[in-house]
């Protein structure tokens, strides 16, 4: 498949919860899943300032995509900028106690959203406590090594980290489920600044 054809999939795969839910959950959330939300707390309550590079294998249904996430946190900003196989920067999000801003490439679908996008690192990386906080229609139940959301009884979102010595889930591999909207992340992280 010609990478023009790619790119555009994989941003609409791993964004299709946006245009799947017709209502439209409160200014300050983010719909994650049918039902689901999640407002989005501070960048500040990541707890540290922290540089990482992931590289990242998008899967939605037969559509398999690669793309590099560059993070830059501190407490005051949270950056990150997504570069294709090509190494085109496809996306630049910035995301402050002002908002979010964003600049992407003119070759990706208007359907991308960085709100999204933010949504799955904060499931992914934020403490538990923020993250249990920041639910609406949903429990987290976290285990050694995993990340569950519930609703209903029933698992919508899991994430498995295998992280790097000393339990830093921010260095590692972590997989990330949303399984009402039928996509896998398998993010393979570098930390630079601990």
């Amino acid at each position: 498949m010609p990478h023009r054809a790619v790119v555009p999939l994989l941003f609409a795969a791993l964004l299709a919860a946006c245009a799947a839910s017709p209502a439209q959950p409160p200014r300050n959330a983010i719909r994650i899943a049918p039902g689901l939300d999640l407002a989005l707390p501070w960048p500040s309550d990541l707890g540290r300032s922290l540089d990482a590079t992931q590289l990242v294998t998008a899967h939605y249904g037969d559509q398999t995509m690669v793309f590099e996430g560059h993070i830059t946190a501190t407490p005051a900003k949270f950056l990150l900028v997504v570069v294709d196989p090509l190494g085109r920067r496809a996306l630049s999000v910035t995301w402050t106690d002002a908002g979010i801003t964003y600049e992407a490439a003119p070759w990706l679908p208007p359907t991308v959203r960085p709100q999204n996008m933010l949504a799955d690192i904060v499931m992914l990386y934020w403490p538990e406590a923020v993250v249990r906080q920041a639910l609406s229609g949903g429990r987290l139940i976290v285990t050694r090594g995993s990340r569950s959301v519930l609703m209903a009884g029933q698992e919508v979102i899991h994430a498995d980290y295998q992280p790097a010595a000393g339990g830093e889930i921010w260095a590692g591999v972590s997989r990330y489920r949303n399984l009402p909207w039928g996509y896998d992340l398998d993010i393979q992280s570098v930390l630079s600044t601990p």
